[in-house]
């Protein structure tokens, strides 16, 4: 071998040794920075955590109860470690700068990640918090949050795509342009549901706690959550209803909260009365009817005030047919009037009416039109069967029926 080989041999083994020092001077670095970031790190936390639940437990406020919930001061922790970690990455890949390269960008985009972290805790904490208010209790308040989060991970999202491929920021947004129409048709129900909860919002068309009626969704309960795609609804029968937030504002539903914030609750329900069984009634009938307390008044006023009349215009009434007369159902009606202005669960400030509707095939309907002074949906069933049972009963004593479709024990009979 000549001395030529030789010395290229040896710059080799040295280059190689040279090499080899510069790894495990690098590796160990390494090593003790990461060692100081995780002690750094894990003090940093439990000081900080320590911290804010002192404060929180002698502070009146829940608001810093919240935070420490939704774990702000741990994320915030991670902020000294990282910025420790982005100061020496240069000084231990001195010698390895494509490395450097790639780690200084893993921990820009996780920076990114961190802060994205902390904003959604932050948000989470306003959010709980916002919710404590009564003035705010029933205000979709996590749509606005989703929103602004969507923003910040799609602006997040753009900026480590932009520090992975070197693109600048502002150049790699205005790229996306050419791809905005499969952008907007991803995030289709996403548009939809933004724009929904902002018309929802702005029209105040529905709120924590309101009682809806969504027939297309099978839905009839309260609204227990209001977010940026979904309505959830608890039904009356414990199970849960989840709507779409722009089907509020594409479709028709009912909402109660004009019932539950007025004075009284609605009662219209109607008797069917078979028509064979009105007519008019004579003078004795009139005089039994008047045993009948709530309409004594009413019967003695209205008999004289049809005699003078019949009297007067000189009308026969050897036939109940000529001149005025009084009838069965119309004194009925009067009855159910002066028993509902009379009835200590109706309200009396609103609407009191019984009202005769179009004959039907099935008799003709009298409808009651009033309102319930308590509007607890098992007080109010209870009363409006009380007030019909009352009805019911008292329908014989007027010579009238309930209309009712035959029954098999009928034919038999």
């Amino acid at each position: 071998m000549s001395f030529k080989h030789l010395f290229y041999d040896y710059l080799l083994s040295i280059n190689a040794s040279e090499a080899m020092a510069k790894y495990l001077n690098m590796l160990a670095l390494l090593l003790v920075l990461l060692i100081i970031v995780f002690i750094v790190d894990f003090i940093i936390r439990k000081l900080l955590v320590k911290a804010f639940n002192q404060f929180a437990s002698v502070s009146k406020s829940n608001f810093d109860d919240l935070l420490v919930s939704n774990k702000v001061p741990r994320n915030i922790a991670h902020i000294i470690p990282l910025l420790i970690a982005l100061e020496f990455i240069p000084t231990v890949f001195f010698d390895f700068q494509y490395f450097e390269n790639i780690v200084e960008k893993g921990l820009q985009v996780f920076a990114i990640v961190l802060t994205l972290w902390i904003v959604r805790s932050f948000l989470n904490t306003l959010k709980d918090y916002l919710k404590t208010l009564p003035r705010l209790k029933d205000k979709p308040v996590d749509s606005y949050i989703q929103v602004f989060m969507i923003f910040a991970w799609f602006a997040g999202s753009m900026s480590a795509i932009a520090i992975i491929t070197g693109i600048p920021f502002l150049k790699f947004v205005t790229g996306l342009g050419a791809i905005s129409a499969v952008i907007i048709l991803v995030f289709k129900d996403t548009i939809l549901g933004f724009v929904a909860s902002i018309q929802v919002s702005i029209n105040d068309m529905v709120r924590i706690g309101d009682w809806i009626t969504f027939e297309k969704y099978g839905a009839d309960g309260d609204v227990i959550e209001i977010n940026l795609s979904t309505v959830k609804v608890q039904n009356f029968d414990k199970t849960i209803t989840t709507i779409p937030t722009y089907a509020l504002i594409s479709d028709s539903f009912k909402n109660w909260r004009g019932m539950t914030s007025s004075d009284g609750r609605r009662i219209k329900r109607a008797l069917l009365i078979k028509q064979e069984g009105v007519k008019y009634l004579s003078d004795n009938e009139v005089e039994k009817l008047k045993e009948i307390q709530l309409i004594k008044t009413y019967l003695e006023t209205k008999q004289n005030d049809i005699k003078a009349y019949n009297t007067s215009n000189n009308i026969d009434k050897n036939h109940l047919l000529n001149g005025r007369n009084l009838t069965n159902i119309g004194v009925f009606r009067k009855y159910i009037d002066v028993y509902l202005n009379n009835h200590s669960a109706i309200n009396k400030d609103m609407m009191i009416m019984a009202r005769q509707l179009a004959p039907t095939t099935q008799g003709i309907p009298l409808e009651i039109y009033a309102f319930s002074s308590d509007k607890r949906w098992e007080n109010y069933e209870y009363i409006m069967s009380d007030l019909f049972d009352h009805l019911i009963a008292a329908l014989p004593y007027f010579d009238l029926e309930v209309f009712e479709l035959p029954s098999s024990s009928s034919f038999k009979s």
